[in-house]
């Protein structure tokens, strides 16, 4: 009775958020690519070297990987850009830098020091 109560709440939660629902194929990774490879890259890159204790500690850590995959990450489709680039990107001296961390120090990209 439990499962079927949360099923319902998640099905209205659905509902206001205007969230269309796309069923696929279970166990066929072909069906939604876009959306395996982010979960892939998610795992092998960042949840496989964390440890969480809660599901608040967990969403707290990815929101810190989405922020390092969209800001500083870069990405080789994308030839060598982040998502959200800025147009005019100061060039930085290389001969003058430090390290960011990202991600808890998972991470770390050079910035103009």
């Amino acid at each position: 009775m439990a499962v079927f109560g949360r099923y319902t709440q998640w099905q209205a939660n659905l509902r206001v958020l205007d969230v269309t629902e796309i069923k696929s194929v279970p166990y066929v990774p072909l069906s939604h690519p876009f959306v395996e490879r982010l979960i892939g890259t998610v795992r092998r890159e960042y949840l496989d070297h964390i440890l969480f204790w809660t599901a608040a500690d967990l969403e707290n850590k990815l929101l810190d990987f989405r922020t390092y995959f969209n800001n500083h990450r870069t990405h080789t489709s994308m030839e060598g850009r982040t998502p959200n680039l800025p147009a005019s990107r100061p060039i930085a001296n290389l001969r003058s830098f430090r390290w960011q961390p990202h991600c808890r120090s998972l991470y770390q990209t050079p910035v103009a020091a």
